[in-house]
């Protein structure tokens, strides 16, 4: 998941430095919501609730 967090963060990048505003905007929320999704993942690994076997 960490893979493409950055892949999406370096698209968004790129994108902004071309000039592309929506596709960066896709990109960068695409990267939050993944980023959402590994810290509530994180957090309940730590808590125990969820294994990771």
């Amino acid at each position: 998941m960490l893979h493409w967090i950055l892949v999406l963060l370096a698209i968004a990048a790129i994108a902004a430095l071309l000039g592309f505003g929506r596709l960066s905007g896709v990109a960068l929320t695409g990267a939050k919501i993944l980023i959402a999704i590994a810290l509530v993942l994180f957090v309940l690994v730590v808590l125990g609730v969820v294994a990771i076997a």
